[in-house]
C-alpha cells in the first residue's frame, strides 16, 4: 500500500485521458484490438457520488476490498488490509454492520481484495486475495477461496475456506487487483506498479491443496503512470471495472467471453474523480454494472455510491 503523499506526487505527471484509457500488450507486442462487445459501458458517461452510509462496526479500520453479493440482497463483503486477523465483515449499504466472519485455516498476511466468483460445487464463492507484497519478497501469494457465508444481524461467525496456492514465475509482484473469470473459474491478478504498466497474471484451474503457476498473459497500460489498486466483475458479466486511486476504467464483456480477451480491448475512463475519498482501495459493481461503490480507509468510513447522472 502506497501512502497518499506519494501518489500526490505522481500527479504532477499525469495527463488527462480520454475515452480510450488502457490496453493490453502481450510479452511479444500489443495485442490486436478486439472489436467491442456491446454497448459502452454506462459508467462512462457522467458520474455523481452519493454517501449511502458509514460503516458502523470499530472492526473496520482499514478496509482493502469490496465485492456485492448476487445471492443475498444489499450486503457488500468487505476486509481490512494486513494487520487485522483473518475475517470478513458484511455491512449493507448503508452502513450496517451485519456479521463479522472468521475464515478458518486463514492468515491474513496482506489482504488486498475479494471476488466473487464460481464455486466447483455450483453456487457463488467469495475469493480473498492475499496478494500485497510491498517489499516484493514473496514468490508465491494466496488466494482465499470460501462458500460465501449466510448473514445474520450482527452475528459472529465462523467459515472455513481453501486455500489456493499461487506463485510466480518470474517473481514477487505486488498486486492488488483479483478478478475471477465467471466462465472458466481462472484467477486474473493485476500488479500493483508505479509506472504506465501492470502485469496482467492468470492461473488456470488453481485447486486447493497444490501450488498453480501464474502466467503473465500481457501487460496492462494506462494512459497515465497510476497505481492499480482493484477490480471487479459486475453480477451480470457484462462489466468490468478496474481503478486506482484517482479513477476508474471500464470494459464491456461479451457472453461468454474470457476477462483477458475483454481486457484486450481499449477501455473507457469512468467520469468519477474518486481522489475525493483520499486513501481509497476498493470497488464493487452493481448486478447490472451501471454503478459501483467504493470505500475508503479509517474508521467509520463512508460508502459511496457512483452512478450516471439522470
Amino acid at each position: 500500500m502506497a501512502s497518499l503523499a506519494l501518489f500526490a506526487a505522481m500527479l504532477v505527471a499525469l495527463v488527462s485521458l480520454g475515452c480510450g484509457g488502457s490496453s493490453l500488450e502481450s510479452e511479444r507486442g500489443r495485442l490486436a484490438t478486439a472489436p467491442p462487445a456491446g454497448p459502452r459501458p454506462a459508467l462512462c458517461t457522467g458520474l455523481r457520488a452519493r454517501v449511502t452510509g458509514h460503516v458502523a462496526t470499530s472492526a473496520a479500520t482499514e478496509l482493502s476490498g469490496l465485492v456485492l453479493s448476487r445471492s443475498q440482497g444489499g450486503v457488500l463483503w468487505t476486509h481490512n488490509d494486513s494487520g487485522d486477523r483473518a475475517r470478513l465483515l458484511a455491512v449493507a449499504p448503508d452502513g450496517r454492520a451485519l456479521a463479522d466472519v472468521a475464515v478458518a485455516g486463514a492468515e491474513n498476511v496482506d489482504w488486498e481484495d475479494i471476488a466473487l466468483g464460481p464455486a466447483p460445487e455450483g453456487g457463488d464463492a467469495l475469493y480473498v486475495g492475499d496478494i500485497g507484497d510491498n517489499d516484493g519478497l514473496r514468490s508465491s501469494v494466496v488466494v482465499y477461496r470460501m462458500d460465501e457465508p449466510r448473514v445474520a444481524d450482527g452475528q459472529q461467525q465462523s467459515a472455513p475456506a481453501q486455500r489456493l496456492t499461487l506463485s510466480y514465475r518470474d517473481g514477487a509482484h505486488d498486486a492488488e487487483a483479483l478478478l475471477v473469470d465467471p466462465s472458466t473459474g481462472a484467477l486474473v491478478i493485476v500488479t500493483k506498479d508505479f509506472g504506465n504498466t501492470a502485469g496482467v497474471y492468470v492461473a488456470d484451474r488453481p485447486r486447493a491443496g497444490a501450488t498453480t503457476m501464474l502466467r503473465r498473459i500481457g501487460d496492462l497500460t494506462l494512459d497515465a503512470a497510476e497505481p492499480i489498486t482493484a477490480g471487479d466483475l459486475s453480477g451480470d458479466g457484462r462489466t468490468i471495472v478496474i481503478r486506482t486511486y484517482d479513477r476508474a476504467f471500464a470494459w464491456s464483456r461479451g457472453a461468454g467471453e474470457s476477462l483477458v480477451a475483454a481486457l484486450g480491448r481499449r477501455a473507457c475512463t469512468a467520469n468519477a474523480d474518486l481522489l475525493v475519498e483520499g486513501q481509497s482501495e476498493a470497488v464493487a459493481l452493481t448486478a447490472d454494472g451501471r454503478a459501483f461503490y467504493t470505500v475508503p480507509e479509517g474508521g467509520e468510513p463512508p460508502i459511496r455510491r457512483w452512478a450516471p447522472v439522470e
